[in-house]
């Protein structure tokens, strides 16, 4: 008995020991194949990256593009628009230059400005230093048209 209980304990042994050889044949496989899996999403990682960095890249160059074309659009708006007012402005620049503000100059009486005054004999109107007189008697003008100091002018 003792003899039959070592062969089978000899080949149950053995039967223990090819289990064991399967069990960690499995294991590698399962290893490797985790390790082929991993290695197979990293190169898919690194694709989709290569992929999002390309579409950036040109996402970029496009929108840099657009952004050079809308800025140089608004600088010509910008500059057709100030173009013809700063003209303008050059010219009345250019006119009161001409104009010495110490020299006297005459301001005819309006209907906007000293209406009372119009056609009186009394109206002087000679702007001095930027100063309008306007009569000796009203040196800044009347109020309304009904100037009590009014006399017909001499023609």
């Amino acid at each position: 008995m003792a003899l039959s209980f070592m062969f089978l304990a000899s080949k149950g042994f053995k039967f223990m020991e090819q289990w064991q050889k399967d069990l960690i044949d499995m294991i590698e496989t399962v290893a490797d194949e985790v390790e082929k899996f991993f290695l197979g999403m990293n190169d898919m990682v690194d694709a989709f990256f290569e992929f999002a960095e390309e579409i950036t890249e040109e996402v970029e160059s496009t929108y840099v593009a657009d952004v050079d074309n809308f800025v140089r659009l608004r600088e010509q708006f910008l500059q057709d628009l100030a173009e013809p007012i700063l003209e303008i402005y050059w010219e009345l620049e250019d006119i009161s230059e001409d104009v010495d503000p110490g020299f006297p100059y005459a301001v005819e009486a309006t209907i906007e400005k000293n209406a009372a005054c119009i056609g009186c004999s009394h109206y002087h109107g000679q702007v001095y230093g930027g100063n309008l007189l306007v009569c000796a008697m009203h040196p800044h003008g009347w109020d309304d048209q009904n100037c009590p100091d009014w006399e017909k002018q001499i023609e």
